[in-house]
C-alpha cells in the first residue's frame, strides 16, 4: 500500500539528476504527484518525469532557478494550478559542486567569500523562497512538510569544504526556525543530512579509495546510495512523521552520531 494517499502533491528541486532524482521517483512510487523541478538539464528532467509516468506515477517537469524568488512562486503556481495543492517541497537543488580535496574552496587560505555566497544562496536563499512561495497553500490546507538536504559534514568536517560545509550548517538554523514558526499551521520542518553519497555528480570524481575508506569507518560497513538516501527523506516528507518537526537526521550509514 503506498505512503501517500493518492491527493499528495510534492515538488522537488535539483530532481534532473543524483539524491533529487532518486527523491522524485521515491516519492512517486509511494503515491505521490511530483513535480521535477531543473535549471539547466531539461532533457535529464524529462527523463525522469517519463520515468514516473512509465510506471503509472503522475509527474511534470518545471524550470526555475531557486534563488530567484519569482522564478519560484511561478513554479509552486504552477505546481497548485496543475493539482490544486502542495503538501511536500523537498528542496535537493545543489549550486555546482564538485566533492574534490584538492580544490581552491578546501583551504581557508584559498577560498573565497564568493565561493561561500554562492552556496549560501543555493541552501539556505533557495530553503527560503521555498517557504514563502508554498506557505500560503500550506496554510490553507492545514498541512505541509518542507524537509532540507544537508550534509553530515557540519557534524563531522573530514574534509574542509568551508563553503558547502558553512551554508549547509545555515540550512540547519532556517529549519529550526521555520519548524518553530510553521508549526502552529500544521506546517512541519526537518532536514535530511546526507553523507558521501554513491554515486552523484558531485562525488564523481571521488575516487574508489576515498568511498572505500568511508565504507570502512561505517557501522553498517556501507556507502550510502542516492535510493537509500530518498527512503529517508519519505520518511520526514510522510504522515509517518506527522509528530516530528525541526530535526535533522545523518543518513551516512552510522559514520556521524550527533
Amino acid at each position: 500500500m503506498p505512503v501517500f494517499s493518492s491527493d499528495t502533491v510534492a515538488l522537488v528541486t535539483g530532481a534532473s539528476r543524483g539524491a533529487g532524482a532518486a527523491i522524485a521517483r521515491a516519492l512517486a512510487r509511494e503515491g505521490a504527484a511530483v513535480c521535477v523541478n531543473y535549471l539547466a538539464s531539461q532533457d535529464l528532467a524529462q527523463s525522469v518525469a517519463d520515468e514516473i509516468e512509465g510506471a503509472g506515477g503522475r509527474a511534470f517537469t518545471h524550470q526555475a532557478d531557486v534563488t530567484d524568488p519569482d522564478a519560484v512562486q511561478a513554479m509552486v503556481d504552477a505546481v497548485v494550478e496543475r493539482w490544486g495543492r502542495l503538501d511536500v517541497v523537498v528542496s535537493s537543488a545543489l549550486p555546482s559542486y564538485s566533492f574534490d580535496p584538492g580544490a581552491d574552496y578546501v583551504s581557508v587560505e584559498t577560498a573565497t567569500w564568493e565561493h561561500f555566497d554562492r552556496q549560501y544562496q543555493g541552501a539556505v536563499r533557495a530553503a527560503f523562497n521555498l517557504a514563502r512561495a508554498a506557505l500560503p497553500t500550506m496554510k490553507a490546507q492545514g498541512s505541509g512538510s518542507l524537509v532540507h538536504i544537508g550534509t553530515n559534514l557540519i557534524y563531522n568536517p573530514v574534509v574542509t569544504y568551508h563553503d558547502y560545509t558553512a551554508a549547509k550548517a545555515g540550512l540547519v538554523g532556517i529549519t529550526r526556525t521555520l519548524a518553530k514558526e510553521l508549526g502552529p499551521h500544521g506546517v512541519r520542518v526537518n532536514l535530511v543530512a546526507g553523507g558521501l553519497l554513491q554515486t552523484t555528480d558531485a562525488s564523481a570524481v571521488t575516487t574508489d579509495e576515498v568511498f572505500e575508506f568511508v565504507r570502512q569507518g561505517t557501522p553498517l560497513q556501507e556507502t550510502v546510495t542516492p535510493e537509500q538516501f530518498a527512503d529517508a527523506v519519505l520518511f520526514f516528507a510522510s504522515p509517518w512523521s506527522r509528530s516530528v518537526t525541526g530535526q535533522s537526521l545523518a543518513v551516512d550509514g552510522g559514520l556521524t552520531m550527533a
